[in-house]
């Protein structure tokens, strides 16, 4: 017997630690701990509307791209002093069409492809976890869920018809009855991220 007991050991666990090294700092690390912190971080969305303010969590686990793209739009001040473009009671409250700070194109709002920030998300992150419940936040499109771009939609009571067909990425946690006030033409005043 060459070497002495456990000297095997101690090679594998030098092995390891040398593959460990090399993957966290290859070229693929930056990608890898991106991925990561999105999935241990979920921003919440404070949203201040002209009937008070709620606030929603999203869910950066299940919809990573979606809560991204939403997130980098609300960074850039996208939807501050934009309006409810769609609000049916019992139903759902939609926002994100920056057509709406033109109250003369009020006939405009939500259709067509100046309804949006014109990049659109480019996967449909459809989870089975998260349910189109009352107060969950979704992603609005027009038949085409990868197609899904800045329009929200905030669910006023269960609809599971709604199940399968669009991104969930969100449920709101405070100021449940300031959006079930919230009327076509209301301002968002400004929308932030509350990390």
């Amino acid at each position: 017997m060459t070497g002495r007991p456990g000297a095997s050991r101690i090679r594998r666990a030098a092995l390891h630690a040398s593959l460990l090294l090399a993957i966290l700092t290859g070229p693929f690390a930056y990608s890898w701990f991106q991925q990561l912190a999105a999935q241990q971080s979920s921003p919440a969305i404070v949203v201040e509307t002209a009937q008070g303010t709620f606030v929603f969590e999203t869910y950066s686990k299940e919809a990573p791209v979606s809560v991204a793209h939403i997130v980098d739009l609300v960074k850039a001040g996208f939807y501050d002093g934009q309006r409810v473009h769609r609000a049916v009671s019992g139903f759902i409250v939609q926002v994100g069409d920056p057509q709406t700070r033109d109250l003369e194109k009020q006939y405009t709002w939500g259709r067509g492809a100046d309804a949006s920030s014109g990049k659109p998300v480019g996967v449909a992150e459809i989870s089975t976890k998260h349910k189109n419940i009352a107060f969950a936040v979704g992603l609005a499109h027009m038949g085409e869920p990868a197609k899904a771009d800045s329009q929200l939609y905030v669910l006023l009571d269960t609809r599971p018809e709604l199940d399968g067909q669009y991104a969930v990425i969100g449920q709101v946690v405070e100021g449940q009855d300031v959006v079930s006030r919230l009327q076509v033409g209301d301002q968002i005043k400004r929308v932030f991220v509350r990390e």
